[in-house]
């Protein structure tokens, strides 16, 4: 699978401590990631977000009629807001050149926006959606590699096993970010997302997924790892128990180690 690259690296934003509280939230840091100069660091930040007054920030050459539909975005909820906004930019500038400027931009949330597009393109096939997100998946700013798993999420769904033949390339990428996306996209429940009711009741068909990274170096996979697991688990806990004794009798690393213990937190003893 050939990954689409950027024209233009993203930086990782200088560290700050962001606002927990909306209230808490500068006036000139609102207005700042309001016109995409600053990236947001909390999940409040993100959803203060003003989608339409972004739009108009980035794009004052775009119709009223855009700006308008942005704007009513806010009215709904985030994960409805982003498929929305998605699906807005997507008719107005087509999946081509709609792409470019979005994947390179500043802004988390434009960026975020080009996740979406990718997710709400038609006739668009798993392999292309794939190779386009990759480069949102191994994205600096957290939020977006969040929302890049989550909008490819339902084609994920539609084609499970091409999915999980396709990731189980991801799972020996360099990047960490990238072996992530294969598991976090994979999960049987997820967070925020509808499940996949296949891996909810037959756990070892992610197996091609999990064994290459069941001892993962980086801690942000094996957290993601764990978490697959332990939502397994909620509906096959013998899976999960009889993966993580076989997992540590054959790999007896912290890493290993890591990742079962949190897997099993849930489970009955």
């Amino acid at each position: 699978m050939k990954r689409i690259e950027r024209d233009t690296p993203i930086a990782a934003a200088a560290p700050r401590k962001g606002a927990t509280r909306g209230a808490d939230i500068p006036i000139a840091t609102l207005e700042m990631l309001n016109h995409g100069e600053l990236e947001a660091v909390t999940l409040v930040e993100m959803l203060a977000v003003h989608h339409g007054k972004l739009l108009r920030a980035i794009a004052l050459d775009s119709p009223r009629k855009l700006h308008e539909a942005m704007d009513r975005v806010m009215e709904v909820k985030i994960t409805e807001r982003m498929k929305q906004a998605g699906r807005i930019l997507l008719d107005q500038f087509g999946p081509e050149e709609g792409l470019k400027r979005p994947v390179s931009h500043r802004s988390d949330t434009v960026r975020s926006w080009a996740a979406f597009m990718v997710g709400e393109a038609d006739g668009m096939s798993l392999d292309d959606r794939l190779s386009r997100i990759a480069v949102l998946a191994d994205d600096p700013n957290p939020g977006t590699r969040e929302w890049s798993w989550l909008a490819l999420r339902r084609h994920i769904d539609a084609e499970l096993p091409r999915s999980i033949k396709l990731l189980t390339r991801w799972t020996q990428d360099c990047s960490a970010n990238i072996r992530r996306f294969a598991s976090e996209s994979t999960r049987p429940r997820g967070v925020w997302c509808a499940h996949l009711p296949a891996l909810k009741k037959s756990p070892a068909l992610g197996l091609p997924i999990l064994e290459p990274l069941h001892n993962d170096e980086a801690k942000y996979v094996q957290l993601s790892v764990a978490n697959w697991l332990n939502d397994a688990g909620k509906s096959q806990p013998d899976f999960v128990r009889e993966l993580c004794r076989e997992w540590l009798d054959r790999s007896p690393t912290q890493a290993t180690a890591r990742i079962c213990h949190r897997a099993l937190r849930s489970l009955p003893n």
